[in-house]
């Protein structure tokens, strides 16, 4: 289920990555805000969203509630308010105490989709994996999600499954 509400995203992403490219100078990295945008728990991510991405990737101003963008040409797009996922076997890792599932969508293999799991409202980031790795992406926004609420929902492995 969450692969099939993740490609249309990718495509949106890929097309306002590309749109940016080709602008240059955009003032503010055009986006859509996701349903719950609007919830206080997404103004404190906003607030605490990091000034850059890796080590190149500064922060960009976008024209939507409750997002975030870096790079020139933009590399990386989030958006706060988002459903939460359900159960799914995605791969799902645990960065700085903060769980992300990762989709790597077929049809763009430059781009991945990684979403916080076990928090609500959730957040959605598009990121190109030819300028930054999911680990720092996620790694580098771990601070600002982490002020999402958890639902007691959190990754498992093997390990965890009942002998």
């Amino acid at each position: 289920m969450l692969r099939n509400r993740a490609r249309p995203l990718v495509a949106v992403g890929s097309a306002a990555i590309a749109g940016v490219s080709l602008a240059g100078c955009a003032a503010a990295v055009p986006m859509s805000p996701a349903a719950d945008a609007n919830s206080v728990e997404c103004a404190q991510v906003t607030v605490h969203l990091p000034d850059s991405m890796g080590e190149t990737e500064t922060r960009r101003e976008t024209d939507a509630q409750a997002t975030g963008a870096w790079g020139e040409p933009t590399s990386v797009l989030l958006r706060c308010g988002a459903t939460e996922p359900g159960p799914t076997d995605l791969p799902c890792y645990t960065i700085k105490g903060v769980d992300w599932i990762v989709d790597s969508p077929t049809d763009d293999p430059e781009s991945a989709i990684s979403t916080a799991y076990g928090r609500s409202p959730a957040v959605e980031v598009i990121f190109s994996t030819t300028k930054l790795t999911g680990a720092s992406v996620m790694g580098d926004l771990a601070d600002a999600v982490g002020y999402l609420p958890t639902t007691g929902r959190a990754c498992t492995s093997a390990e965890d499954l009942p002998s």
